[in-house]
């Protein structure tokens, strides 16, 4: 197989393999249709949670590479056998939808009967002037709020601003989709808010959730702040609001109850390594994670500008999770 060992530099053993040798398993593989690679014996469900853009946001770099990542890890799953569902998590839901609602209804209501009156360039500079006003004026973000509730009461006008945001943003998705030939099944983080209730409801009963300064969490085993005290993991706000470690609990719930997963794999930057293992954690600690599911975190590295900051659009505005 190999020509015979050589030492090279300080230390180094170098293993050179012969080129008959190449050129016969080379061989091997052209007269196979399947390269010599075998179908697995047991097929596995597999979830790959991959691109995974935000409603009224551009894609980035960040996002391209989780798509095109995410897209090769289910190519070579599937080539192996097993059955693949793509899941695009994108984030459309929360509480920056009040504030894009609520500034769509002032200065473009013409917007929520032609659907075409909005392009996403028009969506990017539409989030900015949202969130300075946000920012800024204490009535619009008052009503900004009132326009979560709207929202997530079902309120008709709230909804049909949300769903005009999200299928303006779907139109650009899917160009750069069609161009990488990816296909993948959105469901975005609105698809899991009937369950978030269930989350916090089950935690209390196998006790799990403490109460701290009116929000509820789990502390977490082995996350220690800098005083040396246990770091929580919150799942409902002191406002009774949830967040993105409450959402990726209930879908990951979803899919291991509903969807039968054998594994879930999450392809997402470096930066969000930490809350992962967290959600993980809880999941196990609570018994709703086992061994008979593999859940792993696939990291890439950050995408940094020449200031050495993380490169994404309008640096500084808070993204929902599968951000950048």
């Amino acid at each position: 197989m190999a020509e015979p060992p050589t030492i090279e530099g300080p230390g180094f053993i170098n293993l050179r393999l012969k080129l008959d040798f190449i050129n016969q398993e080379l061989t091997k593989m052209l007269t196979d249709d399947r390269l010599g690679i075998p179908l697995v014996s047991q097929p596995q469900r597999v979830i790959v949670d991959f691109s995974s853009p935000n409603i009224a946001k551009e894609m980035h770099v960040g996002h391209l590479r989780s798509t095109i990542l995410g897209d090769c890890i289910a190519k070579i799953l599937e080539f192996q056998g097993h059955h693949v569902l793509r899941l695009n998590h994108v984030g459309d839901w929360g509480t920056q939808f009040g504030m894009l609602i609520t500034h769509l209804q002032d200065n473009f209501p013409e917007a929520l009967t032609r659907s075409e009156a909005l392009a996403l360039g028009d969506l990017v500079n539409f989030y900015r002037a949202a969130k300075q006003r946000f920012d800024q004026d204490e009535e619009f973000k008052e009503r900004s709020r009132l326009a979560v509730v709207d929202l997530q009461s079902g309120e008709p006008r709230a909804r049909q601003a949300w769903q005009l945001l999200c299928e303006q943003s779907r139109r650009e998705f899917a160009k750069i989709y069609e161009i990488l030939g990816v296909k993948l099944e959105e469901r975005g983080e609105s698809f899991y808010n009937p369950f978030l209730a269930d989350v916090v409801t089950d935690l209390e009963k196998i006790g799990l959730l403490q109460e701290d300064e009116g929000a509820k969490c789990v502390f977490l085993e082995g996350y220690l702040n800098k005083e040396g005290e246990t770091l929580p993991l919150i799942v409902q706000k002191s406002d009774g609001g949830y967040n993105y470690a409450t959402t990726d609990l209930a879908a990951l719930r979803y899919r291991i109850n509903v969807d039968r997963a054998d594994r879930i794999i999450y392809v997402t930057d470096s930066g969000q390594a930490d809350h992962f293992a967290q959600v993980f954690q809880v999941a196990r600690r609570a018994g709703w994670l086992t061994d008979a599911v593999s859940v792993v975190h696939v990291p890439f590295g950050l995408v940094l500008g020449e200031d050495g900051k993380n490169l994404r659009p309008d640096r500084g505005i808070p993204l929902p999770s599968r951000s950048y």
